[in-house]
């Protein structure tokens, strides 16, 4: 079995210095084999405790998978606007489609929900770190505040360049509820662990969950999520890296076979990204499916070689450095990739 290279391994150690209450979990699968490691700031712990963490903004690849299995299902089409989901909204606007929603090419904001000086609030706390923010959810929504941002933020049926935004993904959870009629958490929760198995995913927080810490290795507890705050299907997805690794493998064979239409290309991204449904895919190698996630003192990464039947997951109860969770995965995975024969 793979052991994790050096250089993954001085990555891991330089994102863990100074960190007291770090659990920092590093998973990857091999061959049908998953393997799990578990790190603090003075190095390896025993690994067969299972932690359980908010994965922030992974849910996202969840909430466009479901979208993915309606589409099969022909409960809905891509190209559908959102107006057919949200009552109340104005008949004569022009609305995004889910198409745009999924590939963030909707033209929304990426502040949405916060207002600009909540915004600059939020992105002044993430670089300086402590603070109220990262013990409490900033991000609330409610059905009259979704509706609100609706009308307030008129857009054009164009094409807009891509601009990452949860207010977005949202709006495609609570279509997915809709169509359902068991609104989006309760339709989640049930696809979670009776359709992909997944017994340790779920949305919100519970006692199970691994506090956070902040760069000063203050205790924050965790975000609270609940039913009615409508930003959940951005975010609000806790799990554990075994579960994490399991939908890693349920994609890679596509055991669901809705889910290739998340990873085919539907749009540009970024200069390193084009986009799936949800998923990044690498731009040099669009068998490479990726996502990473944040909240106040989360951060996770889960990355997937559909080709070569790799895939590498990072968890941690702390905001790591810029892209740490990001870089400790992609070099975990370039080491899987290089070990597998082609």
């Amino acid at each position: 079995m793979l052991e994790i290279s050096d250089e993954t391994l001085r990555l891991i150690k330089r994102a863990s210095r100074g960190k007291k209450h770090l659990k920092l979990t590093v998973g990857y699968l091999t061959d049908n084999d998953s393997v799990i490691k578990i790190y603090n700031e003075n190095g390896e712990l025993d690994s067969s405790k299972k932690y359980h963490y908010e994965i922030g903004s992974i849910t996202k690849t969840f909430t466009v998978s479901l979208l993915s299995k309606y589409v099969f299902e022909k409960k809905l089409s891509l190209n559908n606007s959102i107006q057919k989901y949200i009552e109340g909204i104005k008949g004569d606007d022009y609305y995004p489609t889910l198409h745009q929603l999924a590939t963030h090419t909707s033209g929304y904001s990426a502040r949405l929900p916060l207002n600009k000086r909540e915004y600059s609030k939020l992105i002044l706390g993430l670089i300086i770190g402590g603070g109220d923010l990262n013990k409490h959810n900033p991000l609330n929504m409610d059905l009259n505040k979704m509706r609100m941002l609706i009308e307030n933020n008129k857009l054009k049926e164009l094409d807009y360049p891509w601009k990452y935004s949860n207010f977005g993904i949202s709006l495609i959870g609570y279509g997915l509820g809709i169509v359902s009629g068991k609104g989006y958490w309760d339709t989640m929760n049930d696809f979670l662990h009776n359709e992909l198995g997944l017994s340790d995913t779920y949305l919100g927080t519970s006692n199970n969950n691994l506090h956070g810490y902040d760069k000063k290795n203050n205790d924050c507890g965790n975000w609270k999520w609940n039913k009615e705050n409508l930003i959940s299907p951005a975010g609000a997805i806790s799990s554990t890296a075994d579960d994490l690794l399991k939908y890693a493998k349920i994609n890679i064979y596509e055991e669901q076979p809705y889910l290739c239409l998340c990873h085919n290309k539907h749009g540009n991204g970024t200069k390193k990204y084009d986009m799936g449904l949800g998923w990044f895919l690498l731009k040099k190698n669009n068998n490479v499916i990726l996502h990473g996630g944040g909240t106040g003192c989360f951060s996770s990464f889960l990355g997937i070689d559909k080709e070569k039947k790799v895939a590498a997951v990072v968890l941690a109860n702390y905001q790591l450095g810029r892209n740490d969770d990001e870089n400790i995965g992609i070099s975990l995975l370039e080491s899987l990739q290089k070990s597998v024969i082609s």
